[in-house]
């Protein structure tokens, strides 16, 4: 991660599809401008096959993505942290800036509805930071 950029951290509860959204999203959009990561509380094995077409279809490259565990140093790092839904249990304080927003679990959802859901979690990341 660069010391110049902010560090922004989704944040949601298996990593596997909201925050997957939001970090790709922010990076797609944004490109250099800040460093975009993600995290869950309780990482799944693997990101969501839906989420990951669905963002190919934008031509963003999920390959290398992974869910990985939300630690307190990964909170204490980040410039901005969002929250994918309120009231996930963080494992230490964050010391940036907090932003939660508020969108529903897409597990054992469609392409179709993920299709929509990354629509939605694309225009909150543009008008928070693009």
């Amino acid at each position: 991660m660069s010391a110049e950029r902010p560090v922004v951290l989704f944040i949601c509860t298996h990593n596997a599809g909201r925050s997957q959204l939001g970090a790709h999203l922010l990076d797609h959009l944004a490109g250099d401008r800040y460093d975009a990561t993600s995290a869950g509380v309780a990482p799944a094995e693997g990101i969501s096959p839906e989420v990951a077409e669905a963002l190919g279809e934008l031509g963003i490259d999920t390959s290398a993505a992974s869910p990985r565990p939300v630690t307190a140093e990964l909170l204490a790092e980040a410039h901005v942290v969002v929250t994918m839904k309120p009231g996930l249990d963080l494992p230490g304080a964050v010391a940036g800036e907090l932003v939660q927003w508020q969108f529903p679990n897409p597990e054992s959802w469609g392409l179709e509805g993920v299709r929509e859901l990354r629509d939605h979690i694309r225009a909150a990341v543009e008008d928070r930071f693009v």
